[in-house]
């Protein structure tokens, strides 16, 4: 079967971010595994929009801005709906997946390999972060997220109905969570390289008992809004 990758972006104010990665993917992949680069804004105020339309004429890649309402789910699943691949690529702004990231995505659903990510490490040489990267060769639930980026066949996103939206934050998650259930994910032993940009704003160790403690609010049952709410309580976010 001959697959094609839509890689599905969602970005707000990401000015400093989108255009590194638009050419680190132009320069990672072939043209003839790509259908198109999906850029999903969520109302960026920052000139992100004119940096990605400035792309659009460009290259040979396709590469689309679509507005939508703010909420990575929202975000992502709009991108889903306009993606004309037949493997969804969802990859966050500040993450770089490494050179033929297409070949190896491609690669394992010919194995039957139908969701997976890559592992994954922080552009810092913190200790901490040094270890918790490398937690994420193992394919364990508890050590996934988005920022490993993830891929998945349309035909199985759209059997599991794509992410909840009623999730502002742990989208990510919640959507991985099911696909362990159906013991269908894989993670690729190639890194993917992400910014500590989160970390370095809200002290590494306090950001981390800060994600643990929301893992396991959700593990007790919290509901989507105590889960954003307890995140921007806590959480400095740029938007």
């Amino acid at each position: 079967m001959n697959y094609l990758i839509s890689i599905i972006i969602p970005i707000i104010n990401e000015a400093d971010n989108i255009s590194n990665l638009l050419n680190h993917l132009l320069k990672s992949a072939s043209e003839k595994n790509i259908s198109e680069i999906l850029i999903v804004d969520g109302g960026s105020r920052d000139g992100s929009q004119d940096i990605v339309q400035s792309f659009e004429s460009l290259n040979n890649f396709k590469i689309l801005l679509l507005n939508s309402k703010k909420g990575r789910a929202k975000q992502m699943n709009l991108g889903a709906k306009h993606a004309k691949g037949n493997i969804l690529y969802f990859l966050h702004a500040d993450s770089f997946p490494p050179k033929n990231f297409d070949t190896f995505i491609i690669n394992q659903v010919n194995k039957d390999n139908l969701a997976g990510c890559f592992k994954m490490r922080f552009n810092s040489n913190h200790v901490w972060l040094k270890m918790a990267s490398w937690f994420t060769q193992f394919n364990w639930k508890s050590f996934r997220g988005g920022d490993q980026s993830l891929f998945i066949t349309s035909l199985l996103f759209n059997k599991i109905g794509g992410f909840n939206e009623a999730f502002t934050i742990y989208e990510d998650n919640d959507f991985i969570r099911k696909l362990y259930t159906r013991n269908q994910f894989v993670v690729i032993q190639e890194w993917i390289t992400t910014s500590a940009r989160c970390y370095n704003t809200n002290g590494i160790y306090k950001l981390q008992y800060h994600y643990w403690s929301i893992h396991i609010k959700k593990w007790l049952g919290a509901s989507p809004k105590v889960l954003n709410d307890y995140y921007h309580k806590h959480i400095n976010v740029k938007n």
